[in-house]
């Protein structure tokens, strides 16, 4: 039998600390491998990326508009509609609604549009005459050469820039073809898809996963097509104070408005900007100029407070600074395309990530305590 001595030496022993064994050349060759092999991969995934990048975009802009036409396929099918049917009477809706408009559209959109451009060097006398102030701005920085040759070579350029406009225009019908074959895609086979990406994970997270991804399709394709209505709402207002103020190439200008009204933060103000230049170049400045300034600052307000907040109602509320990082980092990368995508993107994350945060709040609170009351405020209705 052991003494007691030594059951005591053998204790200390095992609670004295060991020593890290070195480090062998061997590890350190087999570390080296490693790290070589994931930058050489991290390049290589970097440049096959980049290589397919267009193709990726129309996955990702078909993607979106299927997230964002599930919902009326979704109130049919729940109505006992089958889903390919489902799906057959939205697109054909949506191509009758789209084709109608440009029947509507185009024609007099061309028409304006060309007289506007023909007619450029004329109105920027006008609007010269009418603003003493672009005067003394011109000359202070030595801009009125440039502007006048801008104005006089601006039909021309756009003549000598219309072949590339056609294979330009020839390249996007493809690619649009390609987008709608993927929504097409994307719309009838959504639930199955769904499906998979929750049994990514294992099964003690497929329920709360599940759960989330269906409030992103919910919240992210109704935000989708709530700023669609509201940018409508803001061309078609536009153009009525237009024609009611008989303001020239009223339609090619409510058209930029309703665009530009889909940029977050600063787009309805960019329209706004353009429209009352435009007046101004084209009519007095008072009433017409100066009443369709008014008209787009009292818009803004309406469109803020009461038509945002009814059309947003069922959406997920995003703070103001995530719009508009989302916004520039999606312009980076994608320009316009990619600052509208990446506002659902950063809606979705909002969704996924707010109930964690409220879970891990409420396991760090104490018994008592009310855990996470902020991210309650901030919780999607």
């Amino acid at each position: 039998m052991a003494s007691e001595e030594d059951l005591t030496r053998s204790v200390e022993a095992e609670e004295e600390p060991r020593s890290p064994e070195p480090v062998s050349p061997r590890t350190i060759f087999r570390w080296t491998v490693a790290a070589g092999i994931a930058v050489v991969a991290i390049y290589l995934g970097y440049h096959i990326v980049y290589a397919v990048r267009d193709v990726l975009v129309e996955i990702l802009i078909a993607a979106f508009i299927a997230i964002s036409l599930d919902p009326p396929v979704r109130l049919l099918v729940r109505r006992g509609v089958k889903r390919s049917y489902a799906v057959l009477i939205i697109l054909v809706i949506v191509f009758i609604v789209v084709a109608g408009l440009l029947m509507l559209f185009i024609p007099p959109l061309v028409q304006q549009s060309g007289r506007l451009t023909s007619n450029f060097p004329q109105y920027l006398n006008h609007l010269r005459s009418s603003t003493p102030g672009l005067r003394k701005l011109e000359s202070r920085f030595h801009l009125q050469n440039a502007i006048d040759d801008l104005a006089r070579n601006l039909p021309a350029r756009l003549g000598a820039q219309a072949l590339g406009f056609t294979r330009k225009f020839f390249g996007a019908l493809i690619s649009g073809l390609l987008v709608l074959v993927l929504t097409i895609y994307f719309m009838a086979d959504l639930p199955r898809l769904r499906r998979n990406v929750v049994r990514l994970f294992s099964r003690r997270y497929r329920r709360p996963v599940d759960d989330a991804v269906d409030v992103v399709i919910d919240k992210v394709g109704s935000y989708m097509i709530g700023n669609l209505i509201i940018s409508g709402i803001a061309g078609v207002s536009s153009l009525a104070m237009m024609e009611i103020l008989r303001i020239p190439f009223a339609l090619p200008l409510a058209v930029f408005v309703a665009v530009t009204d889909l940029i977050p933060l600063v787009g309805a103000a960019i329209g706004a900007v353009v429209g009352v230049i435009v007046a101004l170049a084209t009519t007095d400045l008072w009433p017409h100029a100066v009443l369709l300034g008014l008209f787009f600052l009292a818009y803004q307000q309406l469109e803020n407070y009461l038509i945002a907040p009814r059309v947003l109602r069922n959406t997920v509320a995003i703070p103001a600074l995530a719009v508009l990082l989302a916004a520039l980092l999606g312009g980076t990368i994608l320009g316009l395309i990619g600052a509208l995508i990446a506002i659902p993107l950063a809606a979705a994350v909002k969704v996924i990530m707010t109930p964690v945060l409220r879970a891990r709040d409420a396991e760090q609170a104490g018994p008592g305590e009310r855990a996470g009351s902020t991210l309650d405020a901030d919780a999607p209705e």
